[in-house]
C-alpha cells in the first residue's frame, strides 16, 4: 500500500532532518484522549481507538531559510508525545501533548516562535550494533525528572505488503496543530516516505504519558523504526 502524498511546502519557515527515529505507539480509549484536546479539534480514531505515540530521534540539520546549519545548534535529541486529529475542517494532522528538546534554546524557540508545548530535557541518542538507546529527563517546565528511556533493536526494511494503512495513519503525517494566541493554527509538513523498518522493544520506563495527564499506557505498543526523512515545515495558517 503506497503512502498518502505529501503536500508541496513552497515558503517553507524551517527546516529539518529527522533520523534514528522510532514510532512507539499505543491504542486509548477515543474519550480519554479527546479530553485532553482544545475545543475545535476532534480524535481521529483507527480501528475504533484513538492512537497516542512516542516518537523518539535526533534532530539534525535544523535552519531557517538562508541561514546554513550550525552544528551546535542544529543537532539535538528529542522525543514527542502526539495523537492524531480533525479539524472542523476536516483537515487531519497532529497535536502534540509535549515535546521535549535536549538543547535549551531549541525548546525556548519552540514554544516562543512556534507556540509548542516544548520542554528543556537532559536526553541522548546512542546508536550501535543495530540497537538504538534514547534517554530523556526533563528539566524545565516540570513536572521535573519526567522520563522515557527506551532501547530497541533495529530490524529488515518492512516489504511492501507490511507497508499498511495503519503504518501510514501512524506515520505518514503532514500537518500539525497548535493553539497561537488562544486559535487554533496548522501549518503543513513536505517530507518523503518514510523508509519504515521493523523494530523490538527492548527496554521502555518512561512516564511522559501520564505526565501529559493520560493513564499509563496498556498492553504492547506498535513499533515502527526509520532511519529519517528531511522535512520542510510550513508557516501558521488560520
Amino acid at each position: 500500500m503506497r503512502a498518502p502524498p505529501s503536500p508541496h511546502v513552497a515558503l517553507p519557515v524551517m527546516y529539518q532532518r529527522w533520523s534514528r527515529m522510532t514510532f512507539v505507539h499505543w491504542r486509548y480509549r477515543p474519550e480519554r484522549v479527546q479530553a485532553l484536546l482544545p475545543a475545535r479539534l476532534q480524535v481521529e480514531p483507527f480501528d475504533g481507538a484513538a492512537w497516542v505515540g512516542l516518537t523518539c530521534f535526533l534532530m539534525r540539520d535544523v535552519r531557517v531559510p538562508g541561514v546554513p546549519a550550525l552544528p551546535w545548534l542544529s543537532t539535538f535529541p528529542e522525543t514527542n508525545l502526539r495523537t492524531y486529529v480533525r479539524d472542523a475542517r476536516g483537515r487531519t494532522g497532529i497535536w502534540f501533548f509535549s515535546l521535549d528538546a535536549g538543547l535549551l534554546p531549541a525548546a525556548l524557540g519552540g514554544r516562543g516562535g512556534y507556540w509548542l508545548p516544548y520542554h528543556w530535557s537532559g536526553m541522548s541518542v546512542e546508536a550501535e550494533n543495530g540497537r538504538t538507546r534514547y534517554r530523556c529527563r526533563r528539566r524545565l517546565p516540570g513536572p521535573v525528572g519526567a522520563r522515557c528511556d527506551v532501547d530497541v533493536e533495529i530490524g529488515v526494511p518492512l516489504v511492501e505488503r507490511e507497508r499498511d494503512e495503519l503504518a501510514h495513519f501512524l506515520t505518514a503525517r503532514f500537518r500539525l496543530f497548535s493553539l497561537v494566541a488562544g486559535r487554533l493554527a496548522a501549518a503543513s509538513v513536505e517530507h518523503p516516505p518514510w523508509p519504515l523498518h521493523h523494530a523490538r522493544l527492548k527496554r521502555l520506563d518512561q512516564d511522559l504519558v501520564q505526565a501529559a495527564g493520560l493513564p499509563a499506557p496498556e498492553g504492547q505498543p506498535v513499533l515502527h523504526a526509520s532511519p529519517g526523512v528531511r522535512a520542510r515545515i510550513g508557516m501558521w495558517s488560520w
